[in-house]
């Protein structure tokens, strides 16, 4: 195994986990493993590397996910994304979308072990930095442990030690991706059986996570647990990832207060290198999810982020809606209160 500690991590989510995502979660957890969006190899070998894989050298421990299904650009994206700092080098072999299935990479590639082992063993050979995988535990017409099991002792067989499952299957024809993380049962059993059998290599479960409480328990059969949209709907809730998962030495645990105005030294430099606002604070919108003056806090960022020259000011005042109490604990979440939906979030990309 890599010197990585992959016992929590925040899932690769398209839209969501880029490099401002990133730099808010690491100001909540100190350990928790980040990781990029899906970002397609040709787009690393042949687009504007600075602008896709550029992150705070803050962000570390921090895993770059790839997509694509030709061995070559796959290893030569992979060296490039060593060569930018990143801990880890991740194929992605679970994304349900069209794009991806008109492409034949993500989760297409579960029927195509032989396939996955080749891209995996020339991006080994391109990097020292660990390569591993992200798949589901099937597809389609694919979805028997079985076909698993043997996906798995492929891809092992070119070299990769460590596997992210989220434990259901893709439905490739016929829904759609948001339904594809809805409506397949999860089967977290047939990913336990997977580690049951295949003990040597690391087993890291996803899908369907919502709590520490739930990655706890998860912990007692697998290596690792990824929690996905839960966290980035409430990134507070990774506030006491570094105490209960890794068992880090105590630390003052930050308030929602502490970790919004912890944020402002990054907004002040990236709005002034000429981000707009909105890139950065659409990710802050749950950063009050089920807390008194929470919705206040989701407008005036929804409003003041798109404003033309807006910058940390927006974040300040918004911090002026929100008791100060609210963030020192957190109170049961309120309907009227609910973490920010993903239409929501999108109105303000």
């Amino acid at each position: 195994m890599s010197g990585l500690d992959r016992r929590l991590s925040v899932a690769p989510m398209m839209a969501r986990t880029d490099r401002h995502c990133r730099y808010l979660l690491r100001l909540v957890s100190a350990r928790t493993l980040l990781y990029s969006e899906m970002i397609h190899a040709n787009a690393v070998v042949r687009g504007d590397a600075d602008r896709l894989l550029a992150f705070d050298d803050a962000e570390h421990p921090v895993g770059l996910q790839l997509g694509g299904a030709e061995p070559d650009a796959l290893a030569r994206a992979a060296a490039i994304g060593q060569a930018f700092g990143y801990d880890e080098i991740n194929l992605n072999i679970g994304c349900p979308s069209p794009r991806v299935r008109k492409g034949r990479f993500g989760a297409a590639l579960m029927e195509a072990p032989d396939l996955v082992a080749d891209c995996a063993r020339a991006m080994i050979g391109a990097v020292d930095a660990p390569v591993t995988v992200k798949c589901r535990i099937g597809i389609d017409g694919r979805g028997a442990y079985e076909d698993l099991k043997a996906f798995v002792e492929t891809a092992a067989a070119a070299g990769v030690k460590s596997f992210a499952v989220h434990a259901r299957i893709a439905v490739l024809d016929g829904l759609s991706p948001a339904e594809n993380r809805e409506i397949p049962p999860l089967r977290y059993d047939a990913v336990y059986r997977l580690k049951q059998e295949l003990p040597a290599l690391e087993v890291v479960i996803n899908g369907g996570v919502a709590s520490l409480d739930e990655a706890d328990a998860h912990l007692e059969r697998v290596d690792g647990a990824m929690i996905g949209r839960a966290a980035y709907a409430d990134p507070a809730m990774l506030r006491e990832a570094d105490r209960r998962i890794f068992s880090a030495p105590t630390r003052a645990e930050p308030s929602r207060h502490d970790i919004a105005r912890a944020m402002l030294p990054y907004v002040r430099r990236t709005c002034a290198d000429g981000v707009p606002l909105h890139h950065i604070s659409r990710h802050m919108l749950g950063l009050f999810a089920g807390q008194p003056g929470g919705r206040a806090w989701r407008r005036a960022l929804g409003e003041g982020g798109h404003r033309p020259g807006a910058g940390a000011e927006v974040i300040e005042e918004a911090l002026t809606l929100v008791p100060e109490r609210a963030g020192r604990g957190d109170a049961g979440r309120r309907d009227s209160e609910r973490a920010p939906s993903d239409r929501a979030i999108a109105s303000l990309r």
